[in-house]
């Protein structure tokens, strides 16, 4: 990968004269691309802060404006590539069209790239560079990252789910700190190596190796300092206790009812084990608990043998509204307890088709959702009812989640502020069991975590399943997609409110002030230059060389 690295550098930095037209696209979208091995499955984190140089070093060679700009684009759309490429079974060759759409959110980023790294940069630019490309980066992750366009996935920042540093800062900006924090290294290493390939060119190409180097070690230092200076979440001495049921692949016609078996057998086997809770994975109970009250018994008596309250998940039609919902649904010893949370934000085309009078023609070429599953209209807090033999925990409050919603940052936020204990996940990524994404999935709980300054845990139907302490380490065991089993978590309880609990995700909006503020210095600089009047025409020599005689 080392060798893949430099040779793309060194395309990279050839002249744009070389590489131009459909080969700066091609070499674009493969450069995009790389970034893909810092994720789970591969987990080469490291490569996260280098993974952008060789596309940053492409687009800086760019001969115009408008050429970065497609270089931005071709680059981003390999991004979208290659981070969803799990999805293609699924979206077939409408994964492309997704892809090459989203990718022009980053041509304008291109643009700015260019105007930031150009030439030999002076140290003023190379300067703000440091800055302006990380923050147009976090704004092109802040617009995909909204649910109707789809959701955040594969957010650079969440590549650092495994660095205790990493997770830290996590605390204190979210993964929008990280994101920023890794585009922040690659621009100084970019600026290192344009520098260094120019300096014949004098103090000029020295100062901007100076910035490039300056940027880099107070990036270095930042997450070296992180582990003392960021203090982990305060924990409150209690700890609870979970089970978690992953029942395994179970399909074919009659998935739904061998998959609740398969979780009601697994579930006694957790009998004495003095649990506040247990959990099963998303989609274990295909029918609504209400219209079939022999379902709901044999829950409650589930959870009066191991003496603690059962979280299933629902995925059918409700009897007191129209339409599928996908629902976590607590149930006690005596029964149905009524607290349920209905999935807010669904999976686009897994789910439901966006648009499908326009474009539902994506259930023809892939196994895009036939029916559109329905909205919950707000995010619950479940309070446990007392148990038999569980730590001494009636009355945690846990805050469930389902499935692609772990994704999303703000809305593990928005539950600890409502007053949750424990974030849980219900999630099933059967349908990309030969994947990258269970791996993917299951290591976002690491940065919820480590947010929001609660344990969480991710159950799922078929693995991953795994859990992780407040301050986003992973502990306990490891369910992978091979296994049909259970798992207990201890996990120690926080009341700590994290800086970004406090704050939200203030990088985005640090981002886009220091944007706002950059345009606002480049329009009345352009505006200051179109007011001084039209210049004298320069004198030109014999030679015809203007102002050096003699060349």
């Amino acid at each position: 990968m080392r060798t893949v690295f430099a040779a793309s550098a060194r395309a990279a930095t050839a002249r744009g004269g070389r590489w131009s037209g459909t080969g700066r696209s091609a070499l674009a979208l493969v450069l995009g691309g790389l970034p893909v091995f810092a994720f789970p499955t591969p987990d080469l984190w490291w490569w996260a802060y280098v993974c952008l140089v060789p596309l940053l070093l492409l687009i800086r060679t760019a001969p115009t404006a408008r050429r970065a700009g497609y270089d931005g684009w071709c680059g981003g759309t390999g991004f979208m590539l290659a981070v969803h490429h799990w999805l293609l079974p699924s979206l077939n060759v409408f994964l492309v069209v997704l892809a090459v759409l989203f990718g022009l959110l980053w041509l304008p980023w291109g643009r700015l790239v260019r105007a930031m790294l150009g030439g030999i940069p002076s140290p003023r630019r190379a300067g703000a560079a440091l800055v302006l490309i990380p923050s147009g980066w976090l704004m092109i992750e802040l617009v995909r990252s909204w649910q109707g366009l789809g959701g955040p996935w594969g957010l650079l920042g969440a590549s650092q789910w495994e660095v205790p540093a990493a997770l830290r800062l996590a605390s204190v900006g979210g993964v929008w700190l990280l994101s920023g924090l890794v585009v922040a290294v690659n621009t100084a290493l970019a600026l290192l190596v344009a520098a260094s390939s120019r300096v014949r060119r004098g103090a000029r190409s020295r100062h901007a190796a100076l910035a490039g180097l300056a940027g880099l070690l107070g990036c270095v230092l930042l997450l070296g300092l992180a582990p003392w200076a960021v203090p982990a979440p305060r924990t409150t001495g209690k700890v609870v206790r979970i089970g978690v049921v992953q029942a395994g692949l179970l399909g074919g016609a009659v998935g739904a009812a061998r998959r609740f078996d398969r979780g009601e057998e697994l579930t006694r086997t957790l009998a004495g084990q003095r649990l506040d809770l247990v959990v099963w994975g998303e989609s274990s109970v295909g029918a609504d608990l209400r219209t079939r009250p022999n379902l709901a018994a044999r829950i409650a008596a589930l959870s009066r043998e191991v003496g603690a309250p059962v979280l299933v998940n629902v995925d059918a039609r409700r009897s007191d509204r129209p339409g599928i919902y996908k629902s976590a649904v607590l149930v006690g010893p005596g029964g149905l307890t009524g607290q349920r949370y209905d999935k807010m934000r669904l999976v686009p085309f897994g789910e439901y088709i966006p648009l499908r009078p326009l474009l539902g023609w994506a259930t023809s070429v892939g196994k895009a959702a036939e029916v559109n599953r329905r909205r919950g209209t707000a995010p619950v807090v479940m309070t446990l009812p007392p148990g038999a033999g569980g730590t001494g925990a009636p009355g945690l409050r846990i805050g469930p989640l389902i499935c692609f919603e772990t994704a999303f940052p703000d809305m593990s936020r928005h539950l600890a502020d409502m007053g949750a204990q424990v974030i849980v996940a219900q999630s099933a990524t059967s349908t990309f069991q030969d994947s990258w994404a269970p791996a993917q999935h299951a290591s976002l709980g690491a940065l919820r975590a480590a947010e929001t300054g609660r344990p969480m845990v991710h159950a799922t139907l078929t693995g991953i399943s795994a859990a992780y302490a407040p301050d986003g380490r992973r502990t306990g065991p490891v369910l992978g997609t091979d296994r049909s089993a259970t798992a207990v978590y201890t996990l120690p309880l926080s009341d700590t409110r994290t800086g970004y609990d406090r704050l939200g995700p203030w990088p985005v909006y640090a981002s886009g002030l220091a944007l706002l503020v950059a345009g606002a210095v480049g329009a009345a600089g352009r505006f200051r230059t179109s007011g001084r009047g039209p210049r004298a025409p320069r004198t030109r020599t014999a030679r015809g060389s203007a102002g050096r005689p003699g060349h």
